[in-house]
């Protein structure tokens, strides 16, 4: 089975624009060995089931040996050898595969707009539908109430001219989904709503031109106001997910001044820095290749990096990463990778292999329709023929298949999931989270394990002034007047955390890498890290010590100290303890250092700290845990933790995030608390036990009705009645879930035990 495959405009086009071999061939990127990568953008996948049926079309050419379907950028990666033998591959047969499979397929470019078009044109069939229902219901009420047979026929023509131009505009969604899987010999869930929609429309005009008493034109048009609302319901949760990517890119520097031989600068795109070229970095930008430092001093904001608390300072020699920030003084640096090898491409690599993977994951509703379509059509057919051939009256016939149709179509299984998810994501977004995937709720539902990240996750990441030696004293005075100076965030938290009045001072230097100078009554102030401050002469911390230190010193010896700490998120002690007693395990993977993620994880209970992870050993982490058989649920919030957001089985990230991370997360919580992290595993693990029921009684109802309909005690109209009842006893049973949330109740989100500790230990 495969799903629709349905351009931006709901238009069929099944035509792929004709690219030569040559420019596929350049479109493609050598791999060595003899093979090639080829990237191509895909706009009609949409499930699991498109993401098989492309694999599987590709793998089947003998010179592809890897085929790979992203659902969140809809792009396809395959991976081909150059030649068979000695023969040569036409690259170009590749983009034919996908065609032949039911999908327009072209070279690859970013989707950005392609989903807001979708989302409109939903959103206009929905209101389209809805209108053209509500006045046949009109004219329906006055036919039903006894209207003679010159008035009856007469609203019976009004409706048929009502419903043929929404049937047409609003059901293109369906009829063009189901002629393309009849097209390339498949089936799907819209071949049998097709099959009623058309069919019941065609037997009501019949009827109509033939004077009959019963028309059926109300239950057509309101059946596909039903299946609209599902579909629309469903598409805009899957939208929200699918921004991260084009997100990150968009931060990468677009250029950068290259420092030419003769010291001159020529602006030029990142793509054609080339390794060993020199290039210019202004304090306040950002690296835009990896390199070495050649000249000049500054301090690097890593929270891209390694998601770094404290700035760090670099000087000729140090190594830099992409998209790490200056922020105190110029640098010239040699680059050591070009742009597509350096680690924003690479973390935007990993973002791509992670939600991939995780596109993978197949949703319930994809699974109950993989049994649904044949189900149905076996039993409209087998009630038409059996009507035909026994009873002899093939209208009679008819009209039983075509209530066969309507009463098992899957208005209440399309809207098992949506509306839960709906009802689900308004509760938690009052409680102040925001979810943006659907199928987030239902991998929460699932996981065992929460990892976290420290930095503006645990903590707040920002630093605050924990203690001062001495402790009281006019240098707390004289360091706040200084650090007014700079926009270092530890300056600033001094400056914030001094009570008192900062010491004036007229003229202050910032040296870059080292700290704050000045000059005031022939007395010699310096304020920054203790080799600066003291030129080696001070103490080092201690071994271990949790705390970034500033030193003050006048004319070289040192005369205070200062001690900074990141503040603990509020609520985060209590979610962690709620975890545990819950069953969870919980884990932080940090890029901070190791001895701070420690601290902070003893302070909380955390059993497991790790840290100076890269954003490749964070994905690394959670993929582990995944490979040992755990469900892993993350809490980021910065770049650098985008692509494990991304290879998590489902993530969340506060709303003080990166613009990166928020996108790359499925949850967004509002509030300052990190309560928010168990009480949407409260409420997605109640959200699942609700789609569970919602699908026992679409199932319970499919069970008594169909009887009914096969042995034709169920008109048409009947049957979209019961279609309609079942579909709001649905939604009733969904918005239960408004009273959970009111009061999650204890133990709401308790597993069973088992994983917990093997989680800690992995």
């Amino acid at each position: 089975m495969t799903c629709c495959a349905i351009d931006a405009e709901g238009v069929m086009a099944m035509s792929t624009t004709a690219f030569s071999a040559e420019e596929i061939a350049l479109a493609s990127h050598p791999l060595g060995g003899g093979l090639h990568q080829l990237d191509l953008s895909v706009p009609d996948v949409h499930c699991g089931a498109c993401i098989s049926t492309i694999e599987r079309a590709l793998t089947a050419l003998p010179f592809v040996s890897k085929a790979r379907v992203n659902l969140t950028s809809r792009r396809v990666t395959c991976i081909y050898a150059e030649k068979i033998g000695a023969q040569a591959v036409n690259p170009a047969e590749i983009i034919a595969a996908v065609a032949g499979a039911g999908y327009r397929a072209h070279l690859y470019a970013p989707l950005a707009a392609e989903g807001d078009r979708t989302r409109n044109q939903l959103l206009l069939a929905v209101g389209v539908a809805g209108f053209a229902a509500a006045n046949i219901m009109l004219l329906s009420v006055s036919v039903w109430s006894g209207a003679d047979a010159a008035t009856r026929d007469m609203f019976h023509w009004i409706s048929a001219m009502i419903a043929a131009p929404a049937l047409i505009y609003s059901g293109r969604f369906f009829f063009q989904s189901a002629w393309n899987a009849l097209k390339h010999g498949r089936t799907n869930m819209d071949v049998p709503i097709s099959l009623a929609v058309t069919l019941s429309y065609a037997v009501s005009l019949w009827e109509t031109m033939h004077h009959g008493e019963h028309a059926w034109f109300d239950a057509t048009v309101s059946l596909l106001f039903f299946l609209l609302i599902g579909r629309t319901l469903d598409h805009v949760m899957r939208e929200k997910a699918r921004a991260a990517i084009n997100g990150l890119a968009r931060i990468a520097p677009r250029g950068a001044l290259l420092v030419l031989p003769d010291g001159s600068r020529r602006y030029v795109p990142t793509e054609d820095i080339a390794i060993g070229d020199e290039v210019a970095v202004a304090a306040g930008e950002r690296v835009p290749v990896d390199g070495v430092v050649v000249s000049g001093e500054s301090d690097l904001d890593l929270s891209i990096v390694t998601g770094e608390s404290s700035p760090v300072p670099v000087r000729a020699g140090s190594p830099v990463s992409s998209g790490s920030m200056s922020l105190t003084g110029s640098l010239i640096l040699r680059a050591s990778k070009r742009a597509g090898e350096s680690l924003l491409a690479e973390i935007i690599a990993l973002m791509e292999a992670a939600e991939g993977g995780r596109a993978r994951y197949r949703r319930i509703a994809d699974r109950a329709a993989a049994l649904y379509s044949p189900v149905v059509h076996l039993l409209a057919l087998a009630s038409f023929l059996g009507w035909g051939f026994l009873g002899g009256d093939w209208k009679q016939a008819m009209l039983v298949a075509v209530a066969v149709l309507i009463i098992t179509c899957p208005c209440a299984l399309g809207l098992a999931v949506p509306v839960v998810q709906v009802v689900a994501a308004g509760e938690l977004f009052r409680n102040g989270i925001m979810v943006k995937d659907g199928s987030a709720l239902e991998r929460l539902a699932e996981i065992d394990t929460v990892a976290f990240d420290k930095t503006g996750t645990l903590t707040m990441g920002g630093p605050r002034l924990v203690k001062a030696e001495p402790p009281e004293g006019s240098a707390l005075s004289i360091a706040a007047g200084l650090a007014a100076h700079s926009r270092h965030p530890l300056s600033q938290a001094l400056m914030h955390s001094a009570r008192t009045t900062p010491v004036p001072f007229d003229r202050v230097i910032e040296i870059p890498g080292g700290g704050l100078e000045a000059v005031s009554c022939g007395t010699l102030y310096r304020l920054g890290s203790e080799s600066f401050a003291c030129r080696g002469l001070a103490t080092q911390p201690a071994e271990g010590s949790p705390f970034s230190e500033v030193g003050l010193s006048q004319d070289g010896v040192v005369s205070a100290r200062f001690f900074f700490d990141d503040t603990l998120r509020p609520g985060a002690r209590e979610a962690v303890a709620t975890l545990h007693a819950a069953g969870f395990g919980t884990v932080m993977i940090s890029g901070d250092r190791q001895r701070v993620a420690g601290n902070t994880a003893r302070e909380l209970g955390i059993p497991r700290a790790l840290g100076a992870l890269t954003p490749k050993q964070k994905v690394d982490q959670c993929q582990a845990l995944n490979s040992s058989n755990h469900r892993v649920f993350m809490i980021g919030d910065g770049i650098n933790d985008a692509p494990a957001l991304a290879a998590a089985h489902v993530s969340m990230a506060p709303a003080t995030a990166s613009d990166i991370g928020r996108q790359a997360a499925d949850l967004v919580f509002f509030n300052e608390r990190l309560d928010a992290v168990p009480l949407a595993i409260a409420v997605a693990r109640r959200s699942s036990a609700l789609i569970r029921q919602n699908f026992a009684l679409a199932i319970g109802y499919n069970i008594l009705a169909v009887p009914i309909a096969i042995s034709g005690l169920a008109t048409p109209l009947i049957a979209a009645v019961a279609m309609s009842t079942s579909s709001i006893i649905v939604v009733s049973n969904a918005l239960r879930l408004n009273a959970f949330g009111k009061s999650i109740p204890a133990g709401a989100i308790a597993r069973p035990a088992g994983k917990a500790s093997e989680a800690q230990a992995a």
